[in-house]
């Protein structure tokens, strides 16, 4: 089909035949130079053949038809794919109802242009009073999915509104591959799958009147549908956060200059975690990396540390906890266990450097090269000596003034009374002759006080700028921050 348009306005029909006319011809005379494409799933209303009626009419716009109501979501998913397979530019989804203003459209699409973010969303959630006429169950339950799409999908944005501009060209046809949902899960999951994978979202705040023209098509079963589609997604990405990623190249592994000793046995703990017996508790502690551990990291990275921050992670483990600040800081990660560093770069593709080295003696790390050097739970397993030179060889590795972030057990963690119970249970039901069972090598070194802190640091060359060790993680870690003098 002929095409000369580089914009496509893509909008879902179903029982619109009296928004589907005044629609196309209010966007029409915005004159944006676009092509509509209209959508329609079997209404019975008759909207599918007033908007055949348009396109014979128009000659920018065009008419799809399916067998009947089969999604919000997948509707868009064929929206995409259409725009995709025409080589359009720019796509723009929205309602047909008038909840969606034409101008707003215009709007959108200006700020997408001075931005040049690949996706621009209108959102309800950046000004006052933007959803006039809405009774108080509905903007509840709007509140509320906003609510958890925050909290749980870590997305900050609108996640459930249509309006929205995607820069083709910046987002390989592939990615919305990775998105699932048929229904009104759609929008969430999609920001959600862009988010993951690094794309920007720019927002604009719009007014989202109560729908004047029909009726709601969103059912309480629709809701129930999306809100397990939530969940399935909260736990998809603490189990298998790579499975919404893109194939891509993976970063390689750097090797060690010179053969490394692991006395502590790194290796068996991150390869026997699906063993039965390790299997609940490494599930769990997976959780509770990303629930607890994650957020409490991006909290103080952020407020160390600016955006673009070249980073060293000393003794990274598998690093399910930098799979935010990884897309944000540029981190080379290092650590004595290649099974860890195999986890590591699955769980961070996006990772700057990752390098098999000993924390003790990081001579392959170029001296004063980072802004700042962390690492969690890590400095625990070690002596009070061997802690002082972890340290010292990090803060080799840091420029003047940069900083160390540790988060380090204390002996009071509520973690230290748990895992104690744990290994009492393991031992009461071991069998004789089975050899006792560990999840993970001793932690000889709990931290006591602020002031053994502070001693630490002072004596490998830092100043002790804060000290936290408080409910931000169940009172697990303490977070050790020094500066290099």
């Amino acid at each position: 089909m002929p095409r000369a348009s580089r914009l496509l306005v893509f909008i879902p029909t179903y029982n619109e035949a009296g928004n589907a006319e005044r629609l196309c011809r209010e966007l029409s005379a915005l004159e944006m130079g676009a092509d509509i494409l209209f959508c329609d799933d079997g209404s019975p209303d008759g909207t599918g053949q007033i908007v055949d009626e348009l396109a014979q009419e128009f000659p920018h716009v065009h008419a799809m038809h399916r067998s009947g109501k089969l999604g919000i979501g997948s509707a868009h998913q064929e929206g995409i794919r259409y725009a995709y397979a025409h080589a359009y530019e720019t796509l723009v989804t929205m309602d047909c109802d008038f909840t969606h203003q034409p101008a707003d459209v215009a709007r959108l699409l200006e700020v997408a242009r001075a931005t040049g973010q690949p996706v621009c969303i209108g959102s309800r959630y950046m000004k006052d009073n933007s959803l006039p006429g809405w009774n108080l169950m509905r903007r509840s339950l709007t509140f509320l999915g906003h609510f958890l799409t925050v909290n749980l999908l870590r997305l900050p944005q609108d996640a459930t509104g249509a309006l929205r501009v995607y820069q083709l060209g910046a987002i390989p046809r592939e990615l919305f591959d990775r998105v699932r949902s048929c229904g009104y899960s759609f929008f969430f999951e999609s920001l959600f799958v862009l988010h993951r994978n690094g794309f920007a979202i720019e927002e604009m705040p719009i007014a989202l009147p109560a729908r004047t023209y029909g009726s709601s098509k969103m059912s309480w079963r629709e809701t129930g549908r999306s809100a397990l589609r939530l969940l399935k997604l909260y736990w998809a990405a603490i189990r298998q956060p790579e499975s919404f990623l893109l194939a891509s190249p993976l970063p390689p592994i750097l090797e060690a200059e010179q053969p490394l000793q692991d006395p502590q046995g790194w290796d068996p703990y991150w390869t026997r975690s699906q063993e039965k017996s390790r299997r609940a508790y490494s599930f769990i502690a997976s959780v509770y990396r990303r629930l607890a551990i994650r957020r409490n990291l991006n909290y103080f990275i952020h407020k160390h540390f600016r955006p673009g921050a070249q980073l060293l992670h000393a003794g990274c483990g598998s690093g399910q906890v930098d799979s935010e600040l990884s897309r944000e800081m540029r981190i080379t990660a290092v650590d004595i266990s290649l099974p860890a560093l195999e986890s590591y770069r699955r769980n961070n593709p996006a990772a700057a450097a990752i390098r098999h080295g000993d924390i003790l003696h990081l001579d392959d790390v170029a001296g004063g090269s980072f802004d700042g050097a962390y690492n969690l739970g890590v400095v625990e397993h070690f002596t009070h000596d061997q802690i002082v030179q972890i340290l010292r060889e990090m803060g080799r590795t840091v420029k003047p003034g940069g900083k160390v972030v540790i988060f380090w057990p204390h002996q009071r963690a509520t973690s230290v009374f748990v895992l104690k119970v744990i290994h009492r249970v393991l031992d009461f039901f071991r069998r004789q002759g089975v050899p006792q069972v560990r999840l993970h090598p001793p932690e000889i070194s709990l931290l006591k006080s602020r002031d053994q802190a502070r001693e630490v640091v002072e004596k490998a060359g830092f100043n002790l700028v804060e000290y936290y060790f408080g409910v931000r993680d169940l009172l697990v870690q303490a977070v050790v921050v020094g500066c290099k003098r």
